[in-house]
């Protein structure tokens, strides 16, 4: 009977091993007692420093500021500078795919000419890229 307990229980507890050698039964409130004897005596012996234990956070947020924030910033500034700096007569491509030349510039949306006699008003944000002169009558 002792070995069929201790094989379902033998995950649970180093305790069981020795249930095996001594014939006796093992049970689940072995193990929690044995992990509250470990947990009293290691506490007495001292823990983890305070410096140890906020190392790896502090490593994971750096880690995470140089993959993952400052790119992000970085393109969102890209960003923003070619915005301010389109003009009326650029040609650019906007998010959704449609190309074009600018015929009025805004505040907040642009007009693009995207065939002969064709405007269309959108938003600032909407521009992904400016063209080279020329890429528009060439598609």
């Amino acid at each position: 009977m002792a070995r069929l307990v201790c094989a379902c229980l033998l995950y649970t507890t180093p305790l069981c091993a020795a249930a095996f050698a001594a014939e006796k039964e093992c049970n689940t409130m072995d193990f929690l007692i044995n992990s509250a004897n470990a947990q009293a005596a290691g506490g007495a012996a001292g823990g983890p420093s305070m410096l140890n234990s906020l190392l790896l956070p502090a490593l994971l947020l750096v880690v995470f500021y140089f993959l993952l924030i400052r790119p992000q910033s970085k393109r969102a500034k890209e960003q923003r500078e070619m915005l301010a700096k389109v003009a009326v007569g650029d040609e650019i491509a906007t998010t959704g795919g449609i190309l074009g030349k600018v015929t009025e510039v805004g505040e907040q949306f642009l007009s693009v000419e995207i065939a002969d006699g064709v405007t269309i008003k959108l938003q600032k944000f909407q521009v992904a890229q400016v063209l080279p002169k020329g890429t528009v009558k060439s598609a």
